[in-house]
């Protein structure tokens, strides 16, 4: 589903040179411009979605007390530094638990689609979806891997970068012959999967174990 949004964004037509000539109008006017999300304080992001929650709840719900949401526990986000810091602030969670909690590194490797992705202090603000795959966490001479299955890495214009992951596990916690045998049962029932449901499933588990085949081979 996002990839055929991403596809359909990319469909759009070009703006004509009237269309572009207005928007340059309207610039030299003073028409405010909307920011950049990562120059945003995650603060007022909150605040604004927050009580834009809290106000549809009490229409439908206007007896019972909103809950809270993932936004109400959110820190305001330091704005960038005018000068590249020295270290990368790293969050890393998972759904049940936290990894890394504003950990200060050199940098971070993490396993994006489009390939490796190193992160370092200073690094322009991206958005990167994980694939099964190693994670790496440089602090001096000391690296730290683990093995993600997917999730998405935001790295922010501060030098914070917010990695998000389904599943991890330190690669060192990670038992090879398990992986083997993993890797072996699903491909045979990918071989003998019937239904497009048994194949997918099949084909999920066989991409996950070679990754960590290949991660412990590597």
């Amino acid at each position: 589903m996002f990839r055929r949004a991403a596809r359909n964004l990319l469909r759009r037509p070009v703006p004509s040179s009237s269309a572009t000539a207005a928007a340059a109008a309207a610039a030299a006017r003073g028409a405010p411009s909307r920011p950049f999300s990562a120059d945003a304080p995650a603060a007022t992001v909150a605040e604004t979605a927050g009580a834009a929650f809290v106000e549809a709840w009490k229409k439908a719900v206007p007896n019972i007390d909103p809950p809270k949401t993932p936004l109400s526990f959110m820190q305001r986000r330091p704005p960038a530094p005018p000068s590249i810091p020295s270290k990368l602030t790293v969050n890393f969670v998972l759904p049940y638990a936290s990894e890394l909690s504003h950990k200060e590194v050199d940098m971070v490797i993490v396993p994006a689609t489009t390939g490796q992705l190193g992160v370092l202090p200073g690094h322009v603000a991206s958005i990167a979806e994980l694939k099964p795959g190693v994670m790496s966490v440089h602090d001096g001479n000391e690296v730290t891997k683990y093995f993600v299955s997917s999730g998405f890495a935001f790295v922010h214009a501060n030098s914070y970068a917010d990695i998000i992951a389904v599943e991890a596990v330190p690669l060192d916690q990670i038992d090879a012959s398990l992986v083997q045998k993993g890797l072996a049962d699903f491909t045979q029932k990918l071989n003998s999967a019937s239904t497009d449901l048994e194949k997918a499933e099949a084909q999920i588990g066989v991409d996950v174990h070679s990754a960590l085949n290949s991660a412990l081979t590597s």
